[in-house]
């Protein structure tokens, strides 16, 4: 089969590599019919993330093709969408729907540990608790989206304690910050207040709803709230930059949600403000299963809208220059599906 890995920093090659096989009797093989370059994947192109080569590739939908013994809820022929987070599907972590709770680990896919989803075929792991068939109503971009970007941008909101009338500030306008903005909004936000350094990015998410920061956004952020600050920040960056201007945008009691991907340096918390302040910290890798429940219904009803994120189709052949197209982080290029 052909799949996407990364040779090194800006190395893409689309090689031809064995068929995966079932993992054990609970597992399936998903034939992947479309797949997409997430936000994270570039942390492995641009050299944050040096561990190479890497089958990459963590959000994918398409047909299940085998099925082990034990599977229940699934049979060869379903078309299904496969969380971009792994848990054993049997502990008492994963009985709560959050594999990051799982006791023997969270994996993701297309980083080292389980195959990549920019390939033809997908080994999935525990499939009963990984795979979702896509429901009626809800269309391909938008089964995509439930893998991963969707999920993480929800998650983000909840964990920033969104309550009716809140202000809410998100850094970052890739997929998972518009996201993040339609979730803070669903979720009850009377403002996002949305930045991003690329323009185009930021009318994207004005036209969800959100209020654009220009200039200096720490800056504008304590404008717009008379100095007190956002109540919640959600930062879908999490670079050092970004990081500090959360703590200087929240206010007191404030809380920050960070679902951006930071690099392996560490970050030099001012953990007396933090303390002084009351800030709330908190992180989260998607809990993606977790977060079906209440998405589903919303996209199927059109309540949050999951248009108008993917902006790019490439076949996967040409997986190098899509990886270029998004790296470069323009205006017009937010999403690129991949299509075996």
């Amino acid at each position: 089969m052909k799949s996407v890995t990364i040779q090194g920093p800006g190395q893409v090659a689309v090689l031809d590599v064995a068929d995966p096989v079932l993992p054990d009797a609970a597992g399936a093989i998903v034939e992947v019919e479309a797949t997409a370059i997430c936000g994270s994947d570039l942390h492995f192109y641009d050299g944050d993330l040096p561990l190479f080569p890497v089958a990459v590739g963590h959000e994918a939908i398409g047909t299940v093709v085998e099925v082990g013994d034990d599977i229940q809820r699934f049979a060869v022929g379903d078309r299904v969408l496969v969380a971009s987070v792994a848990g054993c599907g049997a502990c008492r972590g994963c009985a709560t729907g959050d594999p990051i709770a799982c006791l023997g680990g969270a994996k993701v896919f297309g980083s080292g540990e389980l195959g990549g989803a920019q390939s033809d075929l997908l080994a999935v792991p525990a499939a009963d608790f990984q795979l979702l068939a896509i429901p009626d109503g809800v269309s391909d971009e938008a089964a995509l989206l439930l893998t991963d970007n969707l999920a993480t941008g929800w998650a983000g909101a909840r964990r920033a304690g969104v309550q009716p009338g809140d202000t809410v500030v998100v850094w970052g306008l890739g997929a998972v910050g518009q996201c993040a903005v339609r979730s803070a909004l669903a979720q009850g936000a009377e403002r996002v207040l949305a930045f991003d350094p690329v323009a185009g990015r930021r009318d994207l998410a004005v036209a969800a709803g959100a209020i654009a920061l220009a200039g200096d956004p720490v800056t504008a952020v304590l404008e717009a709230t008379q100095g007190l600050g956002a109540d919640s920040v959600i930062d879908a960056v999490a670079n050092d930059q970004t990081l500090d201007a959360a703590f200087a945008a929240v206010r007191s009691s404030g809380t920050i949600s960070v679902i951006g991907i930071h690099g392996l340096d560490p970050y030099p918390l001012g953990i007396l403000m933090g303390v002084f302040r009351s800030i709330t910290l908190r992180m989260t890798t998607a809990p993606v299963q977790s977060t079906w429940a209440e998405l589903v219904p919303l996209v199927q009803s059109g309540r949050l809208d999951a248009a108008g994120i993917f902006t790019h189709t490439f076949p996967l052949a040409e997986a190098g220059a899509a990886y270029a197209a998004v790296a470069a982080r323009s205006a017009d290029c937010l999403k690129v599906l991949l299509a075996p």
